[in-house]
């Protein structure tokens, strides 16, 4: 098994590379996402509230293990082991609307290596990207359906809501059990990232989806590409502080990144505003005395003076 810094180390990689992965709807995928949308009746639903979805789902998720935490651990991990190859299904539908025959293989055989090799490091890692592929189809549709302000507002209080679990230690006994929570037969646990020693929770993943859902729809891939790389940087970072404790908020770097580039967007548009403000009104030009319109000539006093006396 892999040591827990190189394992807690591959899944920050990961939390950042799923910023990058979802995409803006081009003109064919994005009618496929407005069917999907439509076929979960989302579509006339378009406002403001779906922004506490991220920030409920952490409270709903403690509120319900906490009353029953092996029987809610062990719904989760069914609800995971269906739901999770069907989003991943549909991630691939959109990024590839023109193929959707040939996305079923891959994930078929995501599915199989996870069944096949459960506990070993190949089958951890399908895990995982069959996890983070339904989480891009998640925070794609959330991006969707809410408003990008009240999106980023959700992230920032999921993080918060996380943060606050974390600290009062109210998250370690649900994530122990959903953890430890495993189907029949030996399936695949969907329900959160194991890789190596190191677990991540599958609302790690799906804030990173989210951001980068967002990000793709208001900011283009440029920015969405910086976002990738220092959500990685700021997770790595926070690992450190695994030396110290046992569990972190992994939402965190998440939160961070959204608020650094909006500090950055703000300083910019700052900037832009002042240039034009300077700019806007150039100093008037000097104009010199207007000049004399040109006098009329009499044309009796065309010819030269000297002809003139020669005729006299």
């Amino acid at each position: 098994m892999l040591p827990f810094w190189i394992s807690i180390a591959l899944l920050s990689l990961a939390q950042g590379a799923v910023v990058a992965l979802p995409r803006a709807p081009a003109a064919t995928s994005s009618r496929a996402l407005l069917g999907a949308v439509r076929a979960a009746g989302l579509a006339r639903v378009k406002a403001r509230g779906w922004a506490a979805l991220p920030p409920a789902s952490v409270l709903a998720f403690v509120l319900v293990a906490g009353a029953a935490q092996r029987a809610s651990a062990q719904t989760l991990t069914y609800v995971a082991l269906v739901g999770v190859p069907l989003l991943a299904l549909l991630a691939l539908s959109w990024r590839a609307p023109r193929a959707r025959g040939a996305i079923v293989a891959p994930v078929l055989a995501l599915f199989a290596l996870a069944w096949a090799d459960r506990g070993g490091l190949p089958g951890e890692a399908a895990s995982v990207v069959l996890t983070a592929l339904s989480c891009v189809a998640l925070g794609t549709l959330l991006a969707w359906v809410t408003p990008p302000r009240w999106l980023a507002a959700g992230i920032v209080a999921m993080a918060a809501a996380d943060t606050a679990l974390v600290v009062s230690d109210l998250l370690r006994k649900p994530n122990n059990a959903l953890n430890a929570a495993h189907p029949a037969a030996g399936l695949p646990r969907l329900q959160s990232a194991a890789l190596g020693s190191a677990v991540m929770g599958y609302g790690d993943l799906f804030i990173a989806a989210a951001l980068g859902a967002l990000l793709a729809m208001t900011a283009g891939r440029s920015v969405q590409r910086r976002a990738a790389a220092l959500t990685a940087l700021l997770a790595l970072c926070l690992d450190l502080l695994f030396f110290l404790v046992d569990e972190l908020p992994a939402t965190v770097p998440v939160a961070l990144t959204l608020i650094l580039l909006a500090a950055r967007s703000r300083l910019a548009s700052a900037r832009r505003g002042r240039a034009r403000a300077s700019g806007a009104s150039p100093p008037p030009r000097r104009l010199g005395p207007a000049a004399a319109p040109p006098r009329a000539l009499d044309p009796r006093q065309s010819a030269p003076r000297d002809q003139t006396e020669a005729v006299r």
